[in-house]
């Protein structure tokens, strides 16, 4: 008997949410492991892009402004958290001045990080999903239900 293991524990996203981050996250799930620090910076890269493309914040110069402007538009206990994987993310992101300053990042700790992009993502975009097509569902019946009392 041959044992199949998946290769990481990523969740499987829909094609909905953008190609990009669903590859950086399924990456920083399959390092998690070997490079926590690397998938720390992944989940980072994972989380610029879904604020760039579910908010539309692309024309800040950097992510730390990117954050900061969506700032009203989230829980602050989100916000929080969204810019805790930036500070985290940085650290394998940029260097510290101090080139002999190390500071590493546990799996523990970047499992972490990969669990709020998930959550995340099921907040932004398969929750917005799920109703946009709720709604779409609800609208076709109330269609079909005028029609079937006035049929021309």
């Amino acid at each position: 008997m041959v044992q199949i293991c998946p290769e990481s524990s990523a969740v499987q996203f829909p094609e909905y949410v953008p190609e990009g981050i669903r590859r950086d996250y399924e990456e920083a799930y399959s390092i998690l492991n070997k490079s926590p620090k690397a998938s720390a910076t992944l989940a980072r890269r994972c989380l610029q892009g879904m604020i760039r493309d579910f908010y539309g914040e692309k024309d800040k110069p950097n992510l730390y402004q990117e954050i900061d402007a969506i700032k009203d538009r989230v829980p602050p206990a989100q916000w929080a958290a969204i810019d805790a994987v930036r500070k985290i993310g940085n650290i394998g992101a940029h260097m510290e001045k101090d080139v002999d300053l190390i500071i590493d990042v546990e799996p523990e700790e970047a499992e972490q990080l990969l669990r709020l992009i998930e959550l995340l993502m099921d907040k932004w975009y398969v929750a917005r999903h799920d109703e946009e097509e709720l709604y779409k569902a609800i609208m076709e019946t109330d269609r079909e239900k005028a029609a079937a009392k006035h049929p021309d």
